[in-house]
């Protein structure tokens, strides 16, 4: 088992979480890291630099994972 992977009690894989308490706006980012094994500035860059470069696209991508995803 992986020790980044979030675990229930029983021991089972939990599905995506955001982390609220890393995270800097909805934990998007530090939830993301968390389940790929990543630092979390790695994922805020892939978002600031994706939003620059899509003209804004991944801004709502990123409300509906914080939206969602919880």
């Amino acid at each position: 088992m992986n020790d980044l992977q979030p675990h229930s009690a029983s021991g089972t894989k939990v599905g995506f979480r955001l982390d609220q308490e890393n995270g800097k706006m909805m934990g998007v980012c530090a939830g993301l890291a968390n389940q790929f094994g990543m630092d979390p500035l790695a994922w805020r860059l892939i978002f600031v630099i994706g939003t620059i470069a899509g003209v804004g696209l991944l801004i709502p991508v990123y409300f509906a994972i914080g939206l969602l995803a919880d």
